[in-house]
């Protein structure tokens, strides 16, 4: 068992920590190369030993931002510990710049909308006509800037646009409301330490940026429910309001969930009123429309309806528009 570990987080200090986290990536060739710290994790469940959501657990807990000896000694002074918060968290990145690439889909559906986020975390994402949005181009010049209809907010969204830039504008969000197995509060203390220290060591401004989030949805909190999304979809997606039209999102959350279930979900979905945005890894389904080459696209793939619309980095820190361009609104 101790060698899966091995495998698992050599395979993340080499190929997936690099240029994110210096800090995690130290972190992981030290677990790597640890026999002793490999025996402490193996006893973690294999679905809760995932190299970030270890290393988050261990921040929570108030392990040093420092290198690998030190992170090692509190480890394994707070060994039960540790498992024991691992067996029980799982990876909720609430990263509201996933937005970013998102707006222009969110631009094509008439208002007011009502929106249901699936795998909602905290819920960060349910709040579009909340944020600023600040465009850029690859040497950090504005090409577009759009506030909510308030003023600038205090979560500013700057994300890269490769190509043309579509045309956006801010929705009118009627209704919010999120599915999660084990949904967050951002009014509750720990829970806001849980999010943000699930933020890498290394991403500036993000840790910032969640935190305003947070006391945005903390102000006006969405309707959350506890559950599996195959279970609760139905009866969530009919309390929506009368007269706004149902937009289901899916922003990252599907890969946490297996295919077959996966596919049942997104089937689902298809048979609701409702429009589907979504942004993920093109080989994550076979929902897309035209068929997306895994093998030579770029990034992540947002679709509206499982039609593609975009590239983009995960968590939103660039994008570029591949569908064809809108007449403007009227």
């Amino acid at each position: 068992m101790t060698d899966a570990v091995r495998e698992r987080y050599e395979r993340f200090a080499l190929e997936e920590a690099p240029g994110r986290s210096a800090l995690y990536a130290d972190w992981a060739a030290g677990v790597a190369a640890d026999p002793d710290v490999r025996t402490v994790l193996a006893r973690i469940p294999a679905n809760r030993r995932q190299p970030p959501l270890v290393f988050a657990v261990t921040r929570m807990l108030g392990a040093p931002s420092a290198g690998f000896a030190q992170w090692r000694e509190f480890l394994l002074v707070h060994a039960d510990a540790i498992v024991a918060e691992c067996e029980k968290r799982s990876i909720q990145t609430n990263e509201p710049l996933r937005l970013a690439p998102l707006l222009p889909v969110l631009s094509e559906i008439d208002g007011p909308i009502a929106l249901l986020e699936i795998g909602a975390s905290a819920g960060l994402c349910l709040y579009p006509d909340r944020y600023s949005y600040r465009f850029v181009d690859g040497y950090g010049r504005l090409r577009r800037a759009l506030d909510p209809s308030d003023g600038a907010s205090p979560v500013v969204l700057t994300s890269e646009v490769r190509g043309a830039v579509p045309d956006m504008r801010m929705p009118e969000v009627a209704w919010r409301a999120g599915i999660d197995l084990s949904p967050l509060d951002a009014r509750d203390g720990e829970d806001r330490a849980w999010l943000r220290a699930l933020v890498w060591p290394g991403e500036e401004g993000r840790e910032e940026r969640i935190a305003a989030a947070l006391d945005i949805a903390a102000a006006d909190p969405p309707s959350m429910t506890r559950g599996d999304a195959i279970d609760e979809i139905d009866a969530v997606a009919a309390s929506a309001p009368q007269g706004a039209t149902l937009v289901i999102t899916t922003p990252g959350v599907l890969a946490h969930i297996p295919w077959a279930p996966r596919h049942a979900l997104i089937e689902r979905i298809r048979t609701l009123p409702a429009r589907w945005v979504t942004i993920d890894a093109p080989g994550l389904h076979d929902a897309w429309r035209p068929p997306v080459d895994a093998a030579d696209w770029p990034g992540f793939v947002v679709a509206l309806d499982g039609e593609v619309r975009a590239a983009a980095d995960p968590l939103g820190r660039w994008w570029e528009w591949r569908a064809p361009r809108r007449p403007p609104r009227p």
